[in-house]
């Protein structure tokens, strides 16, 4: 017997259709990156996970706001 935890459907919070992960473009300090990230197909609202938010995005606004 094998069980399998799928993560939950990301919903989103403005229109209610399921987020899917595609590349959108993140923008800090006047410079753009390019990331995968669960997004809206109809109304284009990111998700951006704690994870990322508070590891590798708040490591390249710290070393941008150091130049």
């Amino acid at each position: 017997m094998t069980t399998e935890t799928a993560e939950p459907a990301l919903i989103c919070g403005k229109c209610g259709c399921a987020l899917e992960t595609g590349k959108v473009e993140v923008e800090y300090l006047g410079n753009r990156f390019p990331v995968e990230l669960p997004r809206c197909p109809s109304c284009g609202l990111v998700f951006v996970p704690e994870d990322l938010a508070l590891g590798k995005m708040l490591d390249v606004e710290q070393a941008l706001e150091d130049k």
